[in-house]
């Protein structure tokens, strides 16, 4: 019927505008991820530790370290989420129906545009 098929094109519509959403905000959290990565262990702050420096450092890279780790899970569960959509829009696609293939591609660009 014509309510189906609007229904239809408007739930890959937004299916579409999900998948650009979640695109993005896996570049945030890659960009937070790369910020939160913790600061090497040289020869030099081995040193430091040996001869008996403050211990704030070491509780500083265990804050950072443990973030890292945080944005690491989060963005493996949008990449996740990410290829989930991204074959379900796939398979809308392959239906082969014009109406669908452009709800995906209207709902494609609105999502990169907002």
């Amino acid at each position: 019927s014509l309510a189906g098929m609007v229904l239809s094109v408007l739930v890959i519509l937004l299916l579409s505008v999900l998948y650009e959403t979640v695109k993005i905000g896996k570049a945030k959290v890659l960009h937070r991820t790369m910020l939160a990565i913790p600061r090497s262990l040289s020869q030099e702050s081995l040193a430091e530790r040996d001869e008996g420096a403050d211990d704030t450092s070491w509780g500083q890279h265990d804050t950072a370290q443990g973030r890292w780790f945080l944005y690491h899970v989060s963005q493996t569960l949008l990449h996740v989420i990410q290829v989930v959509v991204g074959y379900m829009v796939m398979l809308a696609v392959m239906s082969y129906n014009a109406w669908i293939f452009l709800g995906v591609i209207v709902g494609s660009a609105l999502g990169y545009f907002v």
